[in-house]
């Protein structure tokens, strides 16, 4: 198992990553106080992580957690928003929550880092705490309790 760094160079190694895919995903308004949430719900859980691996999945979960719980707060008043120029080949965060609200938290966690954030199953496992195959079991879980929804209306 992989050491887990000091808390100082973790943030100086992920925090542009963070900051754009925040700001591709809630608009350069919003980023800056989701960038603080982010890394505040880092710093709180950082020392009960047995293992320094992975981090860079761990960290954008936290962050898509952040825009989630944000997102929750504002609808049905606002929506994420993504900025002119700032498109990403990725599916935009505001298409991923909507459709995953439902789903059991791991499912929802995997669908949206499988087909959000493109992460591979292994990493995924790791955000998870448990290893690819479930990983990989949860996310097509995740993707058939999302196509039974949509045939059941």
């Amino acid at each position: 198992m992989s050491g887990i760094p000091p808390f100082e160079r973790f943030y100086e190694a992920h925090k542009d990553e963070v900051l754009a895919v925040l700001r591709r995903r809630a608009g350069r308004d919003r980023a800056d106080d989701l960038f603080q949430e982010t890394f505040l719900r880092a710093l709180r859980a950082y020392g009960r992580l047995e293992h320094g691996e992975h981090l860079r999945a761990w960290v954008l979960t936290i962050a898509t957690n952040a825009l989630v719980d944000a997102a929750r707060r504002d609808r049905p008043t606002a929506e994420l928003a993504v900025e002119p120029g700032e498109e990403d080949e990725r599916p935009a965060l505001e298409e991923l929550a909507p459709l995953t609200d439902g789903l059991p938290p791991k499912e929802r966690a995997a669908v949206v880092l499988r087909y959000g954030y493109d992460l591979d199953y292994d990493a995924i496992g790791a955000v998870l705490g448990s290893n690819e195959l479930a990983a990989r079991q949860a996310a097509s879980a995740g993707v058939r309790r999302l196509r039974k929804e949509k045939e059941q209306r």
